[in-house]
């Protein structure tokens, strides 16, 4: 039987014992966002899956978290933080053996967007149940140790999913979670103590969630489909302005609403406009740039899984590094300066990153990594603080929930803006030796979109010679290294932009 909710604060140890709780279901959130870009390759050798689909399905579980985790702050702050938190985190749990389960592309997207929705249910909690249970001074530890533990599972999920696969199979991504998410449950379950709003409305906000979830959906399959039907399509461009309609619409309702999914005195606040800018741009960067690299280390250098997540985890040591002195700087000079001096370091590490993948050297590409790491590290605790503990109480769970769905939607618009960037700027030397070599303008159009290496790719190839695949398979990845590239430095370029444009929205505060 779950607790009843209550307004009680418990200051005693078994607060920390909550804690770990809290962080283990908010890791295995990030944890599942992170690790499938490097078992694509894999699913792809497995299954005859195009790399949109795979796109599709990477992006459904931050599409679906994104859109839901609003109502699942306002029912947190209704029927109970933690009593929704147990619910997500026992759903996340079963979720998570669909896509093990499920054969196929659809039971891998569904699956995926079952355990988003499940996490719409977990991450406001994690973050909301922080400043009841925990005292002022403390705050800031619990959430560095909140953020630490989210980022290296964001940052871990290449490596961890190389592990599993190479050891277990890709499907082991998967059914790993439920052990997990039952530990976290008993935690929490034995340790946390319970919270609501009492001033809240009893009831979610209809219009609110239909036009923002639309909005998201609109935009995010605009990104994804203009790569096969191109951007300059009447259907592509369609989307577009649909969801400018819903977002429109999201802004007017939420204004005459009574009691509005979304209290949009919140944005009043400059600290936190400024705090959601930055935590969209560095869940953008870091989220597209990972899906990125885990591909063209598998598909252009030839690395297996394993090698690849293991290649990928440097920047560990600089978040895990420079996470508390991110909480000093801000303690002292308050958290405007060491968010927007993340987000240039983020940044600049990921045009670094850029540099190295061109004509590929991994020593430059360590450099990066740990450069963008720094980034990460020196912002988090800054971040999380001013967004969640910042607003009034009252909003906690509405507030956090604004900073999950600004970091889930800024990863799926990540992957889905920076492969299409990629694949935009890709030359035509690919496709004009694919179709010197007899293929069709449908075969050249589903081989830009294949995986190579994949039951796919070889069963578009399979019209040609030999030594024609080679010839096409090379052309394919010099075009991807390059596209690559160019993607990367784009994602370092906004991460600049956003740092200089954050004095406009964060302001100084007048002494």
């Amino acid at each position: 039987m779950l607790e009843e909710p209550s307004l009680r604060t418990d200051h005693s140890p078994r607060r920390w014992t909550a804690l770990w709780g809290m962080c283990l279901g908010a890791s295995l959130v990030w944890l599942a966002f992170a690790d499938f870009a490097v078992v694509v390759p894999t699913i792809s050798r497995d299954l005859s899956v195009s790399l949109t689909d795979l796109q599709w399905a990477n992006n459904a579980f931050s599409l679906a978290a994104g859109a839901l985790v609003l109502a699942g702050g306002k029912l947190g702050d209704v029927y109970g933080r933690k009593r929704l938190l147990l619910i997500g985190l026992a759903a996340l749990g079963l979720s998570s053996l669909v896509p093990a389960l499920v054969p196929g592309s659809m039971g891998l997207t569904v699956g995926r967007g079952l355990m988003g929705m499940a996490a719409a249910l977990v991450l406001p909690g994690t973050l909301a149940l922080i400043p009841p249970m925990f005292p002022a001074q403390e705050q800031p530890r619990a959430f560095g140790m909140w953020m630490a533990v989210a980022w290296v599972a964001q940052a871990a999920g290449p490596a961890i999913g190389g592990v599993l696969t190479s050891a277990l199979g890709w499907r082991s991504i998967f059914w790993i979670n439920l052990p997990l998410a039952l530990l976290a449950y008993l935690l929490v379950r034995r340790a946390a103590v319970e919270s609501t709003d009492p001033g809240a409305a009893r009831h979610i906000d209809p219009w609110g969630l239909l036009t923002s979830a639309g909005a998201a959906f609109l935009l995010l399959y605009a990104c994804t489909a203009g790569q096969e039907y191109g951007f300059g399509d009447p259907f592509i461009i369609g989307l577009f302005c649909g969801a400018v309609v819903l977002g429109a619409l999201f802004i007017l309702s939420a204004k005459r609403v009574r009691d509005p999914l979304v209290d949009l005195s919140l944005f009043s606040l400059r600290p936190f406009s400024g705090a959601l800018t930055a935590n969209f741009t560095m869940n953008f960067a870091f989220g597209g740039i990972s899906f990125l690299l885990a591909l063209y280390l598998q598909e252009v250098r030839g690395y297996s899984a394993l090698v690849s997540g293991l290649l990928l985890l440097p920047s560990i040591v600089t978040i895990l590094v420079f996470n508390p002195i991110g909480g000093k700087i801000a303690q002292r000079y308050g958290p405007r300066l060491p968010v927007r001096l993340g987000v240039v370091l983020l940044g600049a590490g990921t045009v670094v990153a850029g540099v190295a993948v061109r004509d590929y050297h991994y020593w430059i590409l360590v450099l990066g990594l740990l450069l963008l790491g720094c980034g990460l590290g020196v912002m988090s605790i800054p971040l999380s603080d001013t967004a969640v503990a910042g607003p009034p109480e009252e909003l906690a769970g509405t507030a956090s929930g604004l900073f999950k769905v600004s970091s889930m939607l800024g990863g799926s618009f990540g992957v889905a803006v920076l492969v299409a960037i990629q694949q935009q700027l890709e030359t035509h030397q690919a496709t004009d030796r694919a179709k010197a070599a007899g293929l069709s303008p449908q075969q050249v159009d589903d081989l830009g979109n294949a995986v190579t290496d994949s039951k796919l790719y070889d069963q578009i190839l399979a019209s040609v010679d030999e030594a024609t695949q080679k010839a096409i398979t090379a052309a394919y990845h010099q075009v991807a290294a390059i596209g690559t590239s160019r993607a990367v430095y784009a994602a370092g370029l906004l991460c600049v932009a956003a740092g200089l444009l954050l004095p406009v929205i964060w302001r100084r505060a007048r002494k």
